[in-house]
């Protein structure tokens, strides 16, 4: 398991971004989905860092040691806050995004000199296709203030359909806990609000090398292969179907994810 890192502050306009780094190497930049924090990556990050990578966890805006003072949460703006958090490090990344910030990801590969690669893990690079409006509309009442932070920590283990990491409830306390700093219920409320248009919108212009990690059983996805293979097609990247995992297969498999991510930058590598 990780073991606590230095947290680092990167000001942009309207707070501040909160991120650690660890290890030398080639830099990877590891960024978590909507409500979840940088410790996320607290199983994978450390197998990446053995592997002899630089390993950037970073927490969204709103979220985690991040400010909750923006006055915008979305796909569009996270972008914005990795291609300064990239111009900051100076160094091109391959950046691992996880749900809402796979999107993220996407908008900021617009940016090819800072961008090597994209991994996208359980990846949201459009607005789903198989959910009604009023199934969406009832999100995100569910997920308004003032019960945000209490709804998605029932909703949170749903998620983790398959293998449940053995600090889950230990986890899943934390997350409730950094919701409950002042701000960042209303900043995760925002962010529930997140259009997907800007991430689908800039798929024709991403032409890093892509991965796309998927779990099995994600619930997010009525078929979570069809979805990645989706994905996979419009990107030109490859697959790598994550068995016994839901929407966080870096957490719930992490040996099995580090494998796939490692393969496909070392194959990059030799491209």
């Amino acid at each position: 398991m990780d073991t606590p890192t230095q947290t680092h502050y990167l000001q942009v306009d309207g707070g501040r971004i909160a991120y650690d780094v660890r290890g030398d190497g080639p830099t990877l930049v590891l960024l978590p989905g909507m409500g979840d924090l940088r410790a996320s990556y607290r199983f994978l990050a450390p197998l990446l860092e053995a592997a002899g990578y630089r390993v950037v966890c970073v927490d969204l805006r709103g979220h985690g040691d991040s400010d909750a003072t923006f006055p915008t949460y979305g796909d569009a703006d996270t972008a914005s806050d990795v291609v300064a958090l990239l111009e900051h490090l100076d160094t091109p990344a391959t950046l691992i995004g996880n749900s809402m910030s796979a999107g993220a990801a996407v908008i900021a590969a617009a940016a090819p000199e800072r961008v090597s690669g994209l991994v996208l893990v359980g990846p949201f690079v459009r607005d789903p296709v198989d959910g009604s409006a009023l199934q969406r509309a009832a999100m995100r009442v569910l997920m308004a203030r003032p019960w945000a932070r209490h709804m998605w920590n029932a909703y949170l283990p749903t998620l983790y359909s398959g293998r449940k990491p053995e600090d889950f409830a230990a986890y899943r306390r934390q997350v409730s806990e950094a919701m409950a700093r002042p701000g960042h219920s209303r900043a995760f409320s925002l962010t529930t609000r997140t259009s997907h248009a800007d991430a689908e919108a800039a798929i024709g212009s991403a032409q890093a090398p892509t991965l796309v990690v998927m779990g099995t059983k994600d619930p997010d996805f009525k078929d979570p292969a069809a979805e990645a293979e989706w994905v996979r097609s419009a990107l030109d990247g490859t697959t790598a179907m994550i068995e016994d995992a839901g929407h966080y297969p870096h957490a719930q498999q992490p040996e099995a994810t580090a494998a796939a991510i490692l393969a496909f930058l070392e194959a990059d590598a030799d491209a």
